[in-house]
């Protein structure tokens, strides 16, 4: 007989009304990782598990693991994460939704009387918005399971130009153990691992459904440091065949690539081009040909042959540029991985637990790296389940209804309640 459960959303509001009255800085909200706000995060999180009764334990890097003990302590755990820091004036919900929907989901667990077979563990991750802080790729849940890179740990946080390294030692943690691949949670240890996470784009408040299930997480192409460099002249004296202008080379590049994007999505091709950043260099002045520009660019696709089409048209019309406008690019630093689909499994149970429950979802990708990505490509069944969010992601108008967030948090009951046996 299957128990009547339900999440314990009132919780879970709270947590979410407390944290934002605890870091709005006066435009949106800002966790630093490794800094005040995301450990206010971390704080709360905290004192919610301890007064539920849960085990709680932080590793080497501060992620924390909050534990609804199974009968079977030994058997493989059920976890449920989420990140805590977020973007500089950020959302109330990106990252933050998925921490406390897990305890909702333990609160409504014990309230219920219901015991699982397994472990149950909701992980408060760190410093997920690697683009934001440290630009090592989501370092926190790379270390909690024992697989970051020594290297990245030298990474510089954007504002305080200081090493992660630092950060973590200065906050109380060891990341010499996380150098040495120390974990509380070895992937062999996890039989699978769910995300909750607000959608980042409009796909699920323009079709009018509250839930999407994660087909897979995409692989990125990322040029951080790219620069064209040509010469300096006079606006008005210099000929168009004299110039060696590097902001027309840049636009020229621009607008090439993202036309070959546009062929490649009328081939139902699903990827993103995005120059996030571009422009010409302090050196141009309102007379002056411009002589330098510099960008960032940055390509994701949940298909890996999408991504080297792109990188190898990218190569392609550089060079034509090049030669036709007398410029040079350097592309700086390729940085990148590939994609991360979600376990077939997860998405069918999570399928399951939905119509079970009646509430009504979509199959889609994500445009977003997360913290999934890390478990997935650690061997680790995992999932994620994208909650509608009304004004987008990573500014201060994130929205998501509360009724939302129910609908989201009793599928992830009633998975926990099929999985955790």
């Amino acid at each position: 007989m299957r128990a009547n459960l339900t999440p314990d959303m009132e919780l879970a509001e709270r947590l979410l009304t407390g944290l934002h009255d605890a870091t709005f800085d006066g435009v949106g909200v800002t966790r630093e990782a490794y800094g005040p706000g995301e450990q206010i995060g971390h704080d709360m999180a905290r004192a919610a598990a301890e007064a539920m009764g849960l085990e709680c334990r932080v590793d080497a890097a501060g992620n924390m693991l909050m534990t609804l003990p199974g009968r079977d302590r030994a058997a493989p755990r059920i976890v449920l994460g989420s990140h805590l820091d977020s973007v500089p004036q950020g959302g109330d919900y990106d990252g933050a939704a998925g921490v406390f929907a897990g305890l909702a989901v333990l609160s409504g667990l014990q309230r219920g009387g219901f015991r699982p077979a397994r472990d149950v563990t909701v992980l408060a991750i760190r410093a997920e918005e690697g683009g934001a802080w440290f630009p090592a790729g989501l370092p926190g849940s790379r270390a909690a399971l024992g697989r970051l890179p020594a290297e990245a740990l030298q990474s510089r946080r954007q504002d305080s130009g200081r090493t992660m390294e630092d950060h973590m030692r200065e906050a109380g943690f060891d990341p010499d153990a996380v150098a040495r691949g120390e974990t509380l949670l070895p992937p062999a240890s996890i039989a699978a691992y769910l995300e909750l996470h607000i959608e980042q784009g409009p796909v699920l408040e323009a079709e009018g459904i509250p839930l999407g299930i994660v087909t897979g997480l995409p692989g990125v192409r990322r040029m951080r440091e790219g620069r064209v460099s040509g010469e300096y002249n006079h606006s008005g004296a210099t000929p168009r065949k004299y110039r060696a202008d590097a902001g027309m080379a840049l636009a020229e590049l621009a607008y090439r690539l993202d036309d070959y994007w546009a062929r490649l999505d009328a081939m139902g091709r699903r990827l993103v081009v995005t120059f996030c950043v571009m422009g010409t260099t302090e050196g141009a002045g309102f007379t002056k040909v411009p002589g330098e520009a510099r960008f960032q660019l940055d390509v994701r696709s949940v298909e890996p042959e999408n991504l080297e089409r792109v990188t190898a048209e990218l190569d392609r019309l550089v060079a034509q540029i090049e030669a036709r406008r007398g410029v040079q690019f350097d592309l700086g630093p390729r940085l990148g991985g590939n994609g991360a689909p979600m376990a077939q499994a997860v998405r069918d149970g999570l399928a399951r637990a939905a119509d079970a429950v009646g509430v009504a979802w979509r199959a889609m990708p994500s445009g977003g790296g997360h913290d999934a990505a890390s478990f997935a490509n650690a061997g680790v069944p995992s999932g994620m389940l994208f909650v509608r969010n009304q004004n987008g992601s990573h500014n201060p108008d994130e929205a998501m209804r509360m009724d939302d967030l129910a609908a989201g948090c009793s599928v992830m009951l009633r998975w926990v309640e099929d999985v955790a046996v």
